[in-house]
């Protein structure tokens, strides 16, 4: 995986940065990516998550994350066959992870590890709102946090 990370105001310490960036290539294996797979990842405050969910998906709240897919399935253009995918972004609040690490007594890295599993999953078209769906992503995203190492 070609991931971008940001994270300006530094929300995120070296090992939780490590941990993310280690996280992406490893699910990127695990759902056979190709290794040039583009996808970014911006670390953000309550503010700034708040103010992107109110812009762009009408709910005016804080959320642990945002996932914007840049790409509707794995079709390849005619012509850009060479091209790497790049699958989208995601936007990650470390503060609604760690608050959401309490909630459900786990640790931070649990948490952050499933936040991003879950958006990278949301990136490549699993979904979660019908029934059927979430018996295919939930089960997905518990299988790549455990092979990873990442248990409840």
């Amino acid at each position: 995986m070609d991931l971008e990370f940001f994270d300006d105001d530094h929300l995120l310490g070296e090992e939780d940065t490590q941990l993310v960036k280690d996280l992406v290539a490893f699910a990127g294996k695990e759902l056979e990516l190709p290794d040039d797979t583009e996808m970014s990842i911006t670390i953000v405050d309550d503010d700034e998550i708040q103010r992107i969910n109110r812009e762009y998906r009408n709910t005016d709240r804080v959320t642990d994350v945002i996932s914007f897919a840049i790409e509707e399935g794995d079709e390849t253009l005619i012509g850009f066959e060479d091209v790497p995918r790049n699958i989208g972004d995601l936007f990650i609040d470390p503060a609604k992870v760690a608050l959401q690490a309490d909630d459900f007594g786990h640790s931070f890295q649990r948490e952050l590890g499933y936040t991003v599993v879950h958006g990278i999953l949301h990136l490549n078209g699993y979904d979660h709102i019908q029934a059927e769906d979430e018996a295919v992503m939930i089960p997905l995203q518990e299988k790549i946090l455990s092979a990873y190492g990442l248990k409840r």
